[in-house]
């Protein structure tokens, strides 16, 4: 959520960075409602203010024992006349209190409507960002690694793994529809393996690790700014108004929601092993194949809670970005990064960079992780705040990035370290995490 003051100053550039984002909202709208809620409001503080003060005035002149009583006393007011003035207030506040209601009456939908309106509003994007349609228009800033030629006919991650007995996707799609799974034996072995490799490497550097719920409340969702954009890629459990999250981003983000913090205690470095779920809504017959696109998935997630400081943003941004390319860098998997552009960007990201893995099967690279900064985006949804050391209440920044996501990264581990013979290497950093398997078999 932006401060309406800034989009009140800046709407020409709100304006634009919604539709660089290619995201709907009325900034016009949104103007003309902010000045009748400001109108009303006003309006209403001031009756509020008579109610209080005439109040405390009645209860004054009705207290022989007050002050004020016995001063009106000795200025020569008879207790008739103190009486008749305390009857007088009394009148004037109960021909008050109806308007008060009135205006109460009317500023309740403006201030929804206005709440709604916020919540559509983008973050704008930084400079850095280049403008453009969708992923396609993302721009390449560096390569790593090699990319593995073959002496043979290489199988694909499906192929591979289903042969090798560690996949099994019909009996997923038996248990839950599409998009599922069974990962089976060691197979399931490696996907723990990268995950737990994944966490360590984050506590080595000072994270803190978390557990924390996936099911969540609706203001955690919209207060990490998935609701209400996001709300049908999202699985409701209506009944108790609860949503399964699609990161732990979400709960690790929310996690100081409506505190204020210690400056002190910043940054925040926070990650988490959860489950995900994604309903993939509107991804009809794009990436069915494999596990590249699926509803469930489990993943390492790292966020930072930082001072609103927006160099020392940047800073942290790098930061997690070269935490997830060096796990990368430690499973030997040869990746790209790129700068993602406008239209490719979420509703609350200033700045986003996606590491993308080399996939042989689909001969590209496809998206693996996503490095996003948000400012004070989320913070304010999120009513997560600091003391500064000049006493001053502030917004945090906040960032996250995947440190890794599972089974998406089987594809490429399965693909590039497959054998003639059909076996798959499993990675040195593994090993240890699998009982020192060197290799995975046919059964």
């Amino acid at each position: 959520m932006l401060d309406m003051k800034f989009i009140r100053e800046n709407v020409e550039l709100v304006k634009k960075s919604a539709i660089d984002k290619r995201i709907k909202c009325d900034v016009d709208r949104l103007i003309e409602v902010d000045k009748k809620r400001r109108d009303l409001q006003q309006k209403l503080d001031a009756f509020r203010t008579q109610v209080r003060e005439d109040g405390q005035r009645v209860g004054l002149l009705r207290n022989p024992k007050s002050d004020w009583y016995k001063r009106a006393i000795a200025d020569g007011k008879s207790e008739e006349d103190i009486k008749a003035l305390a009857t007088e207030v009394q009148a004037g506040l109960t021909e008050i209190k109806p308007k008060v209601k009135k205006l109460e009456d009317e500023v309740s939908p403006i201030l929804e409507e206005f709440e709604m309106l916020m919540l559509t509003i983008p973050q704008p994007a930084d400079e850095g960002a280049p403008v453009g349609k969708d992923d396609t228009e993302n721009i390449e800033i560096r390569k790593v690694g090699e990319i593995r030629t073959f002496d043979f006919e290489p199988k694909d991650h499906v192929q591979l793994a289903t042969d090798l007995g560690i996949l099994d996707i019909e009996r997923g799609v038996k248990l839950a529809g599409s998009r599922n799974y069974v990962l089976k034996g060691l197979g399931c072995l490696l996907h723990q393996a990268v995950l737990r490799m994944s966490q360590d490497m984050m506590v080595q550097r000072g994270f803190t690790p978390m557990t924390v719920p996936v099911l969540v409340r609706e203001q955690v969702m919209a207060g990490t700014g998935y609701f209400p954009a996001g709300r049908d890629q999202a699985y409701l459990c209506e009944r108790d108004e609860l949503s399964l999250v699609g990161t732990a981003e979400v709960p690790l983000t929310a996690y100081y929601s409506d505190e204020v913090l210690s400056e002190a205690d910043l940054p925040i470095k926070l990650c988490a092993m959860s489950t995900c779920f994604r309903r993939e809504a509107g991804a009809a017959g794009k990436d069915t194949y494999g596990l590249y696109r699926i509803h469930l998935f489990d993943k390492v997630e790292q966020v930072i809670i930082a001072p609103n400081d927006i160099e020392h943003s940047k800073k942290y941004h790098d930061e997690i970005l070269q935490n997830s390319e060096d796990v990368l860098q430690a499973l030997g998997l040869p990746y790209r990064v790129v700068n993602v552009c406008t239209g490719d960007l979420g509703m609350g990201q200033a700045m986003k960079y996606d590491i993308e893995a080399w996939m042989p099967s689909r001969e590209s690279y496809g998206e693996t992780h996503s490095a996003s900064r948000f400012y004070e985006f989320q913070a304010r949804r999120l009513k997560l705040r600091y003391r500064d050391g000049a006493k001053k209440i502030r917004f945090c920044h906040t960032l996250n990035n995947t440190v890794i996501a599972s089974p998406r990264i089987l594809i490429p581990l399965l693909e590039l370290y497959q054998n003639k013979d059909g076996s798959v290497t499993v990675p040195e950093a593994l090993r240890p995490y699998m009982s020192g398997c060197e290799k995975i078999g046919p059964v």
